[in-house]
């Protein structure tokens, strides 16, 4: 996909980002399971993994499956001391958790610096331990290595 096709899709991202992942302040935006336990991405040869956080990660990981090259995203936490923890837990803030998506992607489609691209362009991460509405230590850019 050309940066030309792709603007219709991140329109489309932008406007589901405006009114799918920003609740009120005070809301939250849990999943109605209790914990979210992602399956590991699956990588195959010649294919990198990218894992950075942008805020909420449902909206991270809508984005970036419409890239060319991406095949896999999953959401998932990172970066704190609770071993397992469930969405409650990271809402509460003070498991020292990131949300988090874990890109799988080709590098002969998509380069990783393109995948920053998105990355930059899909949040400020100016604005500490928040992105919109989203409040809270678990809504920090990260990106891990």
């Amino acid at each position: 996909m050309h940066l030309k096709s792709l603007t219709p899709v991140l329109a489309v991202a932008v406007g589901f980002l405006l009114t799918s992942c920003f609740a009120e302040e005070g809301e939250t935006n849990a999943p109605s399971s209790k914990s979210v336990k992602p399956s590991a991405p699956v990588k195959q040869e010649g294919q990198e993994i990218a894992t950075m956080g942008a805020g909420c990660f449902w909206c991270i990981e809508a984005v970036l499956e419409q890239l060319d090259g991406v095949e896999d995203v999953v959401a998932g936490y990172m970066g704190g001391q609770t071993k397992n923890p469930t969405y409650k837990d990271i809402c509460r803030g003070d498991t020292g958790h990131a949300e988090v998506v874990q890109v799988v992607f080709d590098p002969k489609k998509v380069s990783y610096d393109k995948v920053l691209s998105y990355f930059w362009k899909m949040h400020d991460p100016t604005t500490l331990n928040r992105q919109g509405n989203d409040v809270g230590t678990q809504y920090r850019s990260v990106i891990y290595y």
